[in-house]
């Protein structure tokens, strides 16, 4: 039996759609309107076109959306004193640096310079911190959109085997950090992971956010698991593909999500919803 397709746009939509109706209620209620400001350095296609979704996004879900577009040759310390201004800007509420920044620039200092109440990323050490002692204020947007995908399912996470494969900063660690807040037995599987396809055949649900096209394969998979593809590549015929070999791997798995159309819709909606929550705290203060 084929695999149910977790549908990552129409999940989107609902919530953002959902966004919406909250945004109108916080600013019939208190006259503020979430604002996330996007900050693109150098011109990098994917990075521009993430960051034109992300103000359409915004737009209409009724946010304030900012859009700072950067020169590569712009010096460290002019990009330090832009996130100052914004994080000192009451109409914005959510701090969004794409990713990857020029070699000249460090992105540490970078990302540490944004103010942790406006980290809409989840990318700031403070951030990080209470993800792990299991207090959040910004959960890191594909993580969150991805247990958000896994409960859409019906299927409960506790108990759960589950394998990550990928330790990155953005992805991996703060993914397997979720899931073992909600009760997963977690294995964060990498490149020097011995014997990784018998490591992965015992989960019960497997995330793939290697960068590698087509690395998950049938075999990898226990019969029944949740499989999360949150890869993106561009084959040399210029098809998307994700880490996972989805018509292979859908015949075994009982749930799958596609690329594209899977995290990538769901990541920009928790950013919103990120910018949102962001926004609500402000209003109380």
């Amino acid at each position: 039996m084929s695999a149910q397709i977790i549908d990552g746009k129409a999940l989107a939509l609902r919530l953002r759609e959902g966004i919406a109706q909250e945004v109108d209620i916080l600013e019939a209620k208190t006259g503020l309107k979430p604002g996330l400001a996007a900050v693109l350095v150098g011109e990098d296609p994917a990075s521009a076109v993430y960051v034109r979704n992300k103000k359409i996004a915004c737009e209409k879900a009724g946010l304030y959306p900012q859009e700072h577009l950067l020169p590569a040759s712009t010096t460290q310390e002019a990009l330090l004193n832009l996130i100052h201004q914004l994080n000192e800007d009451p109409k914005i509420h959510g701090i969004l640096i794409q990713l990857p920044l020029p070699a000249h620039i460090e992105s540490r200092a970078i990302l540490q310079a944004v103010s942790p109440e406006k980290d809409a990323d989840g990318f700031h050490p403070v951030n990080v911190g209470r993800l792990v002692e299991g207090d959040p204020v910004f959960v890191p947007c594909t993580p969150k959109g991805v247990i958000h995908m896994i409960d859409s399912t019906g299927v409960e996470i506790a108990g759960k085997r589950a394998v990550v494969i990928g330790r990155s900063n953005i992805v991996g660690k703060p993914v397997a950090m979720l899931l073992l807040h909600r009760h997963a037995t977690v294995t964060i599987c990498h490149s020097r992971t011995k014997d990784l396809p018998a490591v992965v055949r015992e989960a019960d649900i497997v995330i793939a956010a290697i960068g590698k096209p087509l690395f998950v394969t049938p075999d990898m998979i226990k019969d029944g698991a949740v499989v999360i593809d949150v890869g993106i590549n561009r084959l040399e015929n210029g098809k998307l593909v994700g880490d996972v070999d989805f018509e292979r791997v859908k015949e075994r798995a009982s749930w799958i999500t596609p690329v594209p159309g899977g995290v990538g819709p769901m990541t920009i909606a928790m950013l919103l919803q990120n910018t949102l929550e962001s926004a609500k705290r402000f209003a109380k203060q």
